[in-house]
């Protein structure tokens, strides 16, 4: 059931995004420069969780976006993003956020990924981050009373440092060196915010999303 006070079905003045994350609602913002209000679910008093049990940040994102499209009846757009390490097998993948337990910091997260990597050269640091961003359209949901859903998606590929370095971005942006960077060279937590939006796996996918976005009149 839709919230009280939720937009129209052709409304596209405000766009839902699915988070409680204000780096991320802001990082949205500035990388998709729409003409529609970005929110988030603690604007609108939204307090249910998404389950997030999918095995792909793709799945992930589409999950968000059809439940809090549902829920809300607003048009809906979620991020699924994180670090894929390839000494770890892909590791944290989906579990980015909680690689090192189900609240942990992002400090704590940093600490047990160094430590995973702990002694490998930097030809074996390799890793990734990716983003899927899913939109989800309330009023187009289906006969079979699902919503379907507009994927994009952005990857970024580096190393992982051997210490953190900087104190911007968020996340593992202070341990990740962005491919173009030489081994020992500034991490993603060093760069500026319009410098990373330019290369970031988020604003490549961002700018995916914009197209279709504007397309549909936000």
């Amino acid at each position: 059931m839709a919230l009280e006070g939720s937009a129209g079905a052709s409304d596209r003045s405000r766009l839902l995004v699915a988070t409680r994350s204000t780096h991320k609602l802001r990082e949205l913002r500035e990388l998709l420069g729409l003409r529609a209000e970005l929110i988030d679910l603690d604007d609108i008093g939204i307090t249910d969780e998404a389950i997030e049990d999918g095995e792909t940040f793709e799945a992930n994102a589409s999950k968000k976006a059809r439940f809090f499209a549902a829920l809300s009846g607003l048009p809906t757009l979620a991020d699924d993003s994180g670090l894929e390490v390839d000494a770890l097998g892909g590791a944290p993948g989906v579990r980015t956020r909680r690689y090192a337990g189900e609240i942990a910091t992002d400090e704590e997260n940093n600490v047990k990924l160094l430590g995973a990597l702990s002694g490998l050269p930097a030809p074996q640091r390799g890793a990734r981050y990716r983003c899927a961003l899913a939109l989800a359209l309330p009023e187009s949901r289906g006969t079979r009373g699902g919503i379907p859903v507009s994927l994009a998606q952005g990857t970024l590929e580096g190393r992982i440092a051997v210490a953190p370095k900087g104190d911007g971005g968020f996340g593992y942006d202070p341990i990740f060196e962005p491919a173009g960077e030489p081994a020992g060279g500034r991490t993603l937590g060093q760069w500026t915010a319009e410098a990373k939006n330019r290369i970031s796996h988020r604003g490549k996918a961002a700018r995916r999303m914009h197209r279709i976005l504007t397309d549909l009149g936000f």
